[in-house]
């Protein structure tokens, strides 16, 4: 099979292995795959991870090992599924709470220690996967994993519908944050540089504003730190009010000195976020709250997964598509 592989380098491998599944697994042709900016760090030696890359897909069953009814079930659904899965010991109390990304001993989809979707088929464990709805077609479908990660915010955080939310960066993680938070009737402001990113949330009821002529003020009840900077973070930490949330959803790697005082001065919980549970982003894109077809910037052929990368590598970029 076709398969977009990193070892050392990026390639193109037009034959290569087509996984077989385990027991419990179900072999899944992809249809549509989307490229993530974790993807491009592994290029760059993140994880010093090796073997097919991608973890955001669309798919088929095509059939499942295993014997039980209700798993051999899967066959012929379009699925999406969870990027970890886990060791399911008796004595792992994450994999206990089916909360799999915090296993010690897990396997992440094309980033640690499992194949992932950027090739014509891949497996996964039936336990994570997930029926797409006949309404959502596939190019909303292949957002779910990052959609549910932005969900994950109100999974640890009750947020009031009278309290103010502020997100920092129009980037697809903002973007992608911002819609979802406003999607669940929060009042959100997103904030930005680029007024044509900015207008993607503005179009489906986000008021969002640009950072050269945003006020910064002590007002937010939930701030959330999207922009990955640590000029970002700072700027995060001047619009929490006190006793306020900030919200770090990117990772912040920075040598530089930052000022912490005001977090211990007012008060300021600190709260990392990262994946989301998949039901709840099904139920939004089901429900048609959020529409992800204005993120697409163009949609390559496998063959063409070089030249996608390189598209991905743009400013201009904002979400490049391969089908299989």
């Amino acid at each position: 099979m076709k398969a977009i592989v990193f070892d050392n380098e990026l390639k193109l491998d037009t034959n290569y292995t087509k996984p077989e599944p385990k027991e419990g697994e179900a072999l899944i042709k992809v249809s549509l795959a989307g490229i993530c900016n974790t993807d491009y760090e592994i290029t760059k030696g993140y994880m010093g991870y090796v073997g097919i890359l991608g973890h955001e897909f669309v798919g088929v069953v095509e059939s499942v090992n295993s014997k039980k009814p209700e798993e051999l079930a899967w066959v012929g659904k379009r699925v999406v599924s969870e990027i970890s899965y886990g060791c399911d010991e008796p004595d792992c109390e994450w994999c206990a709470k089916k909360n799999y990304r915090h296993c010690p001993n897990r396997h992440t989809l094309g980033i640690w220690k499992k194949d992932g979707c950027f090739a014509e088929y891949m497996t996964m464990p039936v336990k994570v996967l997930f029926e797409v709805p006949q309404n959502v077609p596939d190019e909303q479908a292949v957002f779910v994993e990052p959609l549910a990660a932005a969900c994950e915010i109100t999974e640890q955080l009750h947020i009031e519908t009278t309290q103010k939310v502020v997100v920092l960066g129009d980037g697809k993680l903002g973007l992608t944050t911002a819609l979802a938070l406003n999607a669940q009737n929060l009042d959100v402001t997103l904030v930005g540089k680029h007024q044509n990113k900015l207008d993607i949330a503005k179009a489906q009821g986000v008021k969002t504003a640009l950072l050269s002529e945003f006020k910064q003020e002590k007002i937010y009840d939930v701030v959330v730190e999207a922009t990955g900077t640590a000029s970002g973070f700072e700027t995060s930490i001047t619009l929490t009010k006190p006793r306020g949330v900030l919200v770090l959803k990117s990772t912040v790697a920075t040598g530089k000195e930052l000022n912490l005082a005001p977090i211990v001065i007012d008060e300021i919980t600190v709260l990392g976020s990262r994946c989301g549970q998949f039901a709840p982003a099904l139920r939004l894109l089901k429900n048609n709250r959020i529409d992800f077809k204005p993120f697409i910037t163009k949609t390559f052929s496998i063959d063409d997964a070089i030249e996608a990368f390189e598209a991905n590598k743009s400013k201009e970029s904002l979400k490049i598509l391969i089908k299989m």
